[in-house]
């Protein structure tokens, strides 16, 4: 891998695990598209970290009234509006943690061609503008309750298909269920502090398991560096631009890749 690939791939990952056009999609397709080897596993690892440290560095000041109203909540406190924002958070991780162990392999084999992604883009995209053009907008992310977590958490399953959006169906579902643009963005992203340390966990699994593992030290280095910068930038612009742009512009790019796969692989 070139020291430029290692960018371009870190920045495509920064931008993508929380914008809501699939981050899985866009580092399947791109080094079909630019007829690049694959990146390995150490790179995705570091790339995984990279972002998962972006989320945290911005959501700093959250984490320690999460980790205290989680344990207060424990106790019995059911007024702790962090605490109960923490248990859902942890609730709405556990559906694709179980996916993942039950059907990761059957993802991996059979769900991860151009055609794939490319119907997910579109039909997912569609739903996001959906869920967003007919919302009552009325709630934030401390209103949400565990039933609403265990939905949330169940359309984030679905984002282990390519294509999919982490981000971007755990926005619609929190659109669906009321939230405004800016909540359903702030749940996403702090639903991503699990999401992303689960799959960086199991990467660094299949990564220190496998007998070809092989590590790439500066690329390596270039992408954790630069997924975690532009992650952490990412998050910055897009919870203040979305109460103001709405999901449409993303709707539209989803539509134009899926339209841009077809022609690309199956004209």
């Amino acid at each position: 891998m070139e020291w430029w690939h290692a960018v371009v791939l870190a920045v495509i990952q920064g931008l993508t695990e929380f914008l809501p056009v699939s981050s899985s999609g866009h580092l399947v397709l791109l080094p079909r598209f630019l007829g690049w080897s694959d990146q390995g596993l150490a790179f995705d690892v570091a790339v995984h970290v990279g972002t998962l440290l972006g989320v945290l560095v911005y959501f700093r000041r959250d984490l320690q009234p999460l980790a205290t109203g989680a344990i207060a909540w424990l106790r019995g406190d059911r007024g702790n509006t962090y605490g109960r924002l923490a248990i859902n958070l942890l609730v709405a991780t556990i559906p694709v943690g179980l996916v993942g162990l039950l059907c990761n392999d059957f993802i991996e084999t059979k769900l991860r061609s151009p055609a794939v992604v490319a119907f997910q883009l579109a039909v997912f995209g569609i739903v996001l503008w959906l869920a967003d053009r007919f919302s009552k907008e009325a709630r934030t992310e401390t209103s949400l309750s565990l039933r609403d977590a265990v939905a949330i958490g169940c359309a984030q399953a679905l984002a282990l298909v390519p294509g999919t959006s982490r981000s971007g169906i755990t926005m619609s579902a929190g659109r669906a269920l009321g939230l405004t643009r800016e909540a359903s963005a702030r749940f996403a992203f702090l639903l991503a502090i699990p999401g992303i340390g689960l799959a960086g966990l199991y990467e660094a699994y299949l990564f220190t398991t496998s007998p070809l593992a092989y590590i790439a030290p500066r690329e390596v280095m270039i992408g954790f560096v630069v997924a975690a910068v532009v992650g952490y930038a990412c998050i910055h612009w897009f919870l203040r631009a979305i109460a103001r742009i709405g999901f449409l512009p993303f709707t539209l790019y989803r539509l134009a890749l899926a339209g841009a796969i077809v022609l690309t692989f199956y004209a």
